[in-house]
């Protein structure tokens, strides 16, 4: 029994499923107005991108979680903020950061009594990991 098509045009083929109907397409259906997936480079595929995550929660003098409070994270040998976020409804909050060896400063950037420096925590990163951390407002 022959397809009428010839063997060196469709060796393999596909079967698609679709609302019900069973349909079997040849692999190479792209000359039949099909568009083959697109693919990726080996760089693309290959390449994986490491990250370090910081993930911390404010919290309130009641010790309840916090919402709505302005972070800002910096590298410690920085003065400026390289990211900036506000807690989640939870008092939560988590940055991705480059991987290796850096320690970064997190602060609650809120208002604070004259003299009172803002709540921070520390944080020492040295690979792909995460490091969880707590910020306590005062008073």
């Amino acid at each position: 029994m022959s397809t009428g098509l010839q063997p060196n045009v469709c060796r393999n083929w596909v079967l698609v499923c679709s609302a019900g109907l069973l349909l079997s397409l040849p692999a190479n259906a792209g000359h039949l107005g099909f568009a083959p997936p697109p693919q990726s480079s080996k760089a693309e595929s290959g390449a994986k991108k490491d990250y370090a995550l910081i993930y911390g929660t404010v919290w309130g003098p009641d010790d309840r979680p916090v919402a709505g409070v302005p972070i800002a994270i910096r590298r410690a040998s920085d003065k400026k903020p390289k990211w900036e976020l506000v807690s989640d409804k939870r008092g939560e909050f988590a940055q991705r950061v480059p991987v290796g060896a850096q320690d970064y400063i997190i602060q609650a950037n809120i208002k604070t009594s004259n003299g009172q420096p803002k709540p921070e925590a520390t944080v020492h990163i040295e690979d792909n990991e995460r490091e969880t951390v707590s910020i306590r407002l005062n008073k």
